[in-house]
C-alpha cells in the first residue's frame, strides 16, 4: 500500500499534522496560495462580460508547484487540507488544478476539513472527506475579481493625476473614508459649553460622606442643547446646566437650601455572561486588554492555531479556528466546559447550557465554531511554561472567555438615592453605587484583579522597606488614607427623609468633546457593525492604508495623511456609489449569497460592473488634475514678496513663489563676448525678458551678481562679471522661495509624535520583528528564519515620506551666506544651505587630520549600506578613503603623520599605517596585481580602551517609512 499526500498552508501546521497522522501520511506545505491573476494584466475577462479570471501559478512557487506534482503522482490518495474558509477552498482548488493531471484516477483527490487541529478532530476530518465546495470557490473569486476590477482601473487614475504608485481598493478605499470623515468632524467640530453640580453630603447621623449629582430642578430633568443628529432629532446633554450665570442662581438656593434624602431605592443587578470569542471581538479585545495590534493578535493566533509543544503531550493545537463570524460552540466543548466548571463550584454552573444568538448570527460563517480552547484542561497557568508571552497572554484570554460564557450570571446589589435640597425651588440630586454580590461569570476577572493588587502591594511594602523609615512611616499614612478613600466612596447606609448636611458644593465647568480618532480597536468595531468587510480582512486592510502612507498612527491613533485625504476626496466624488459605505456592505451579503449558493457569482459581478464601468468613465474625464494644481493663496513670499502659489510635488503640497520662473540660464562665454558682444547681446534680450541677472561663479560660489533692467546695464554687467569669475552667467529674475504646506500634513511635533515606534510583529507568527542589515540596507525580519519550520517574513524599510519642519540655524552658509537648516533625511539629520537647490552646500563632519594624498580636509561619509568610511572631500580629484578612523597623531616610531583607530573584539587600538601585520586584511579586487608597500614597515601598535559593547541598530519609524511586506517561501 502506497502512502497519501497531504497538503496544507503552513510548515507549522504540516508539522503538527503529520505527527496526528503517522507514517502512512507525506504531509506537505503548499506556503499559502498557488495560483493568482497576473500582475502585469488585469486578468479578467471583461469583453463578454463573462468575468473569467486568467489565473497563473503564482511567481516563486513554480519549485513548490513542481514539488508537490511529483509527490501526488506517487501518492495513493490526495487530500487537499488547507484552512476551512473562503480562502482555503479557493487553494484547495487551485491545488486540485494542478495536481489532477498527475493522477491516473482523479476521484483520488479529496477536501478534508477540520476546526482545531487535534488529534481527535483531524483524524474524525479524514474520515468525512469531501469534494471541493464550488460556491466557497466562487465566493472567494468573486471577491478577488472585484478587487482585482477596482485596483487595475482606479489606481492608474491616481497615478496620473495625483502620484505614481498610489492605489484604491474596493473595502480599503471605504475604511479610509471611515477615518478621513472621522478627521474631518474633528476638524468641523464645535465645543458646547455646559457645567456640572456634584455636592458631598453626609448623614446627621454619621461622618461618612459622599458625593451626589445634581439631575434637575421640581422633577424637571436639568440638560442642555447639544444639535441634532443625523436624522435631525434633537440631541442633550443630561444632568448640566448651559452657563455660569445658570450655575450661579442654583448653587445660592442651594447654599440655604434643607437638604434630605427623598428615596433609597435597592435592587438586585445581574451582569450575564458574554458570548465567546469571534474574530473581531477578539480583535478588538486584544487591542483594548493586551495591546496587540490586529496583525499581532491574528499571528499569535495562528501560532495557536496550528500547533504548540506541550511537553509530553507534544504538538497540541490549542485554540479552534480563528477567523470566524459565529459563537456557535460544538456540544462537546460545551460539556467539557461545563464539566470543568462544575469543579469550581455548583454556584457557578447553570441549570442548562447557556446559548448566543448574535445579531449577524443569521449571516455568519457558521461553518466553523466560536474560538474556543481546544481542550479546557490545559488551562493557562499549567501550559504557561511551554508558551511565549503573547501566546500565554492571548491563549488565556481566549480561555477565560469561553469558560466564563458557560457560567452563571454575575450579581451585584445596586443603590439609588434621590436627595432633594429644598428652597423656593426643589433641586434633585441622585447618587448610585454597586456592590458585587456574587462574582459568577466574572470569576477570573476578579481572581486576576486581586492578583493585580496582591502584586501592587508588595512591591509597594518592598520599595518602603528599601526606603528611610520616616519615607516608609509616610507610605504608611499615604496608605492608611487611601483605604479611608476606598471606604469614603462607599454608599452609607441611608433612609427615606433622612436629614443630610451640605460640606461643599462643587460646580465644574465643561465642555463636550470631538468624536475620538480611531484606534484599531474601534475601525475594527465600526467595520464590523456597517459590515464592511469580514474579520479574516480587517488586518489586511489596515496594515495597506498604513503602507501606502494614507494614515499615520500618532499615539495609537489614526490620523489621516495630506495624501489619504486627497485620494478619498477625489474618490468618493468620482466614485460615489462603489465606494459608499452602504454599497459596500451589501456587496458583503452578496459574497455571502455566492457561497450559501443563492446567488451566480457572475450575476453579482455584472450588477457591480454596470455601475462601476459608468462611474469610471465619467471619472477618466472629470478627475481634478492634482499633479497640475496651481491654487492662488493670501501668503507672500518671504524674499520677494510676491504672492505664493499653493502646488503639488512628491510629497505632497507645498506653497511656491509666483515669480518663480523654469527658464534656464545662459552661459555667456567669453571667446563669443569678444568677438561679437552686440550678437550675444542680441541672443540673451531674445530668450531672456527684463529684470535679467548677471552672475560670475568661481567652482559654484558666487563671486559676483547683478540685476539689469536695460541693454546698457546688461553690457557693463558682464564686462564686470569677467573680471570677477571665471563662469558667467545671464537670467531672468526668478524667486526659487518654496516652504512645505505643514498645516496639510499630521503634526509630526505634536506630543507622542516622537514617541519610541511601537513594536512590530510577525504577520505569520506574532513574534517581534527584528531589525536586520543587509545588502540593501535595513530590514524587518522574523526571528524565526531558520527555525524548523521558518517563518521567513519580512518588511524591507525605504525612503521616508513625511518628515518634520527643518529648524534653521544661527550659522551661515559658507558659499552664498544664506542661513544653514538643520534638517531630517532618510539617514539621519544633517545641515545644508535653506539656497538648495542653487546653493548644494551640505555640512560635513570632519577630522582634524589632513589627506594624505593631497593635503585636503578628511569627511566623516556612510555607504548605501549605512556603514561608515572616511574619505577625501575633494573627491573625486581624490580618491583617498579609509574604513579606518584617522587620528591626528605622529606615529613615536616611523614619523607617519596619523595613526588609525582600529577596534575589534579585543579592544581598541592606535595603529600605524605603516603597521601592515596589526591592521585588518583588504581583500583585494579579483585580478588585481598585487600592490608593493611603498613605506617601510612599522610595529607601531597601542592599546587605548577594552571591548566595546555590542552595536545596537536603531530602529527605523515604520510610520515614517515607506513599507513592503514579503513573505518568503
Amino acid at each position: 500500500m502506497g502512502k497519501s499526500l497531504v497538503i496544507v498552508e503552513s510548515p507549522a501546521k504540516a508539522k503538527t499534522i503529520g505527527k496526528y497522522l503517522g507514517s502512512d501520511y507525506v504531509v506537505e506545505a503548499s506556503i499559502g496560495h498557488i495560483m493568482d491573476l497576473p500582475k502585469n494584466d488585469i486578468g479578467v475577462e471583461l469583453k463578454k462580460r463573462t468575468f473569467e479570471p486568467t489565473l497563473i501559478v503564482s511567481p516563486g512557487k513554480e519549485k513548490v508547484v513542481e514539488r508537490l506534482k511529483k509527490l501526488a503522482a506517487k501518492a495513493d490518495m490526495v487530500y487537499l487540507a488547507p484552512d476551512p474558509d473562503r480562502e482555503g477552498e479557493a487553494i484547495a482548488a487551485h491545488l486540485s488544478i494542478q495536481l489532477l493531471p498527475m493522477m491516473k484516477d482523479k476521484s483520488k483527490v479529496r477536501r478534508v476539513t477540520f476546526n482545531e487541529i487535534t488529534k481527535k478532530a483531524v483524524q474524525a476530518a479524514f474520515l468525512h472527506a469531501r469534494d471541493i465546495d464550488e460556491d466557497l470557490v466562487d465566493a472567494q473569486q468573486t471577491r478577488r475579481v472585484l478587487d482585482r476590477l477596482v485596483g487595475y482601473q482606479v489606481s492608474p487614475l491616481l497615478w496620473d493625476k495625483v502620484r505614481r504608485g498610489l492605489s484604491a481598493g474596493r473595502v480599503q478605499t471605504v475604511a479610509l473614508r471611515l477615518i478621513v470623515e472621522r478627521e474631518q468632524e474633528i476638524n468641523e467640530f464645535n465645543p458646547v459649553e455646559y457645567w456640572t453640580i456634584d455636592a458631598q453630603l453626609e448623614p446627621t447621623a454619621n461622618k461618612q460622606s459622599f458625593t451626589a449629582r445634581f439631575i434637575g430642578v421640581n422633577g424637571v430633568p436639568a440638560r442642555v442643547a447639544n444639535g441634532k443628529d443625523e436624522e435631525g432629532k434633537e440631541l442633550f446633554l443630561s444632568n448640566a446646566l448651559p452657563d455660569q450665570e445658570a450655575v450661579d442662581e442654583v448653587l445660592s438656593e442651594l447654599k440655604i437650601a434643607k437638604w434630605s434624602v427623598r428615596s433609597v431605592e435597592k435592587k438586585e443587578r445581574r451582569s450575564n455572561p458574554r458570548a465567546p470569542y469571534t474574530t473581531s471581538k477578539l480583535q478588538q479585545d486584544a487591542a483594548g486588554r493586551l495591546g496587540f495590534n490586529v496583525r499581532r493578535t491574528m499571528g499569535v493566533a495562528q501560532r495557536l492555531y496550528e500547533g504548540v509543544e506541550i511537553g509530553a503531550e507534544g504538538t497540541v493545537g490549542l485554540i479552534t479556528y480563528m477567523r470566524t463570524d459565529s459563537t456557535r460552540v460544538s456540544a462537546d466543548a460545551i460539556a467539557e466546559a461545563r464539566e470543568y466548571i462544575g469543579k469550581l463550584g455548583p454556584k457557578y454552573l447553570p441549570s442548562t447550557p447557556n446559548e448566543y444568538l448574535g445579531k449577524k448570527q443569521v449571516e455568519a460563517q457558521d461553518a466553523h465554531e466560536a474560538i474556543r480552547p481546544t481542550n479546557v484542561t490545559f488551562t493557562p497557568d499549567s501550559i504557561r511554561k511551554y508558551l511565549s508571552d503573547e501566546q500565554y497572554r492571548l491563549y488565556k484570554l481566549i480561555w477565560q472567555r469561553f469558560v466564563s460564557s458557560q457560567m452563571t450570571s454575575a450579581v451585584f446589589d445596586q443603590t439609588t438615592v434621590d436627595i432633594v435640597a429644598q428652597a423656593k425651588l426643589a433641586y434633585d440630586f441622585r447618587v448610585t453605587g454597586s456592590v458585587l454580590k456574587f462574582e459568577g461569570h466574572l470569576k477570573f476577572e476578579e481572581e486576576d484583579k486581586r492578583a493585580r493588587q496582591a502584586a501592587k502591594d508588595k512591591a509597594a511594602k518592598e520599595e518602603a522597606r528599601a526606603k528611610p523609615a520616616q519615607d516608609a512611616d509616610a507610605a504608611a499614612q499615604a496608605g492608611t488614607e487611601e483605604e479611608e478613600d476606598e471606604g469614603e466612596a462607599r454608599l452609607p447606609e441611608l433612609s427615606n427623609g433622612e436629614a443630610l448636611r451640605l460640606q461643599k458644593l462643587d460646580p465644574l465647568q465643561k465642555f463636550t468633546q470631538p468624536p475620538p480618532r480611531f484606534n484599531e480597536a474601534s475601525l475594527v468595531k465600526t467595520l464590523e457593525e456597517k459590515g464592511i468587510g469580514r474579520p479574516s480582512t480587517y488586518a489586511s486592510i489596515i496594515n495597506t492604508i498604513q503602507d501606502r502612507d494614507y494614515v499615520k498612527k500618532i499615539q495609537s491613533k489614526f490620523v489621516p495623511t495630506e495624501i489619504g485625504i486627497v485620494v478619498t476626496k477625489l474618490l468618493v466624488k468620482n466614485f460615489p456609489y462603489i465606494f459608499d459605505t452602504a454599497y459596500t456592505a451589501t456587496l458583503e451579503g452578496e459574497l455571502d449569497a455566492v457561497e450559501e449558493g443563492k446567488e451566480r457569482w457572475t450575476d453579482l459581478l455584472n450588477g457591480f460592473y454596470d455601475h462601476f464601468e459608468k462611474e469610471l468613465l465619467v471619472a477618466s474625464d472629470n478627475m481634478e488634475d492634482i499633479k497640475r494644481m496651481e491654487e492662488k493663496t493670501t501668503q507672500v513670499c518671504d524674499n520677494c514678496g510676491s504672492p505664493l502659489i499653493l502646488k503639488w510635488g512628491k510629497f505632497g503640497s507645498f506653497y511656491s513663489c509666483s515669480n518663480f520662473t523654469k527658464v534656464k540660464p545662459m552661459t555667456v562665454a567669453a571667446g563669443p563676448w569678444k568677438k561679437d558682444s552686440k550678437a550675444v547681446l542680441k541672443k540673451i534680450t531674445k530668450a531672456l525678458t527684463y529684470p535679467i541677472i548677471v552672475k560670475a561663479m568661481t567652482e559654484d560660489v558666487i563671486e559676483y551678481s547683478k540685476e539689469t533692467d536695460d541693454a546698457k546695464e546688461l553690457t557693463a554687467a558682464i564686462i564686470e562679471a569677467m573680471e570677477h569669475g571665471k563662469k558667467v552667467t545671464a537670467e531672468p529674475f526668478s524667486c526659487d522661495f518654496t516652504k512645505e504646506n505643514f498645516a496639510a500634513k499630521p503634526d509630526l511635533s505634536a506630543p507622542g509624535a516622537d514617541e519610541v515606534a511601537e513594536e512590530e510583529f510577525c504577520d505569520n507568527c506574532g513574534r517581534v520583528m527584528v531589525l536586520r542589515n543587509g545588502p540593501w540596507g535595513p530590514f524587518m525580519a522574523c526571528p524565526g528564519y531558520n527555525e524548523d519550520p521558518p517563518c521567513k517574513t519580512i518588511r524591507k524599510l525605504n525612503q521616508k515620506v513625511q518628515q518634520k519642519p527643518p529648524v534653521q540655524l544661527e550659522e551661515a552658509c559658507p558659499k552664498c551666506g544664506k542661513p544653514l537648516l538643520l534638517r531630517n533625511g532618510q539617514y539621519g539629520e544633517f545641515i545644508s544651505c535653506s539656497g538648495y537647490p542653487k546653493c548644494k552646500y551640505i555640512k560635513q563632519e570632519l577630522l582634524d587630520v589632513k589627506c594624505p594624498k593631497d593635503g585636503g580636509d578628511i569627511a566623516v561619509r556612510k555607504t548605501k549600506r549605512g556603514d561608515i568610511f572616511y574619505g577625501c572631500v575633494n573627491y573625486p580629484k581624490c580618491d583617498f578613503a579609509s574604513n579606518l578612523k584617522l587620528v591626528n597623531q605622529t606615529c613615536p616610531k616611523c614619523d607617519s603623520a596619523y595613526v588609525l583607530e582600529v577596534v575589534n573584539d579585543k579592544g581598541t587600538y592606535l595603529v600605524c599605517p605603516n603597521n601592515r601585520e596589526a591592521l585588518p586584511k583588504r581583500r583585494k579586487k579579483k585580478g588585481a596585481p598585487e600592490e608593493e608597500p611603498t613605506t617601510p614597515p612599522c610595529t607601531y601598535e597601542k592599546k587605548i580602551a577594552g571591548p566595546a559593547p555590542a552595536p545596537v541598530l536603531e530602529r527605523p519609524d515604520p510610520d515614517k517609512t515607506r513599507a513592503v511586506v514579503e513573505s518568503v517561501a
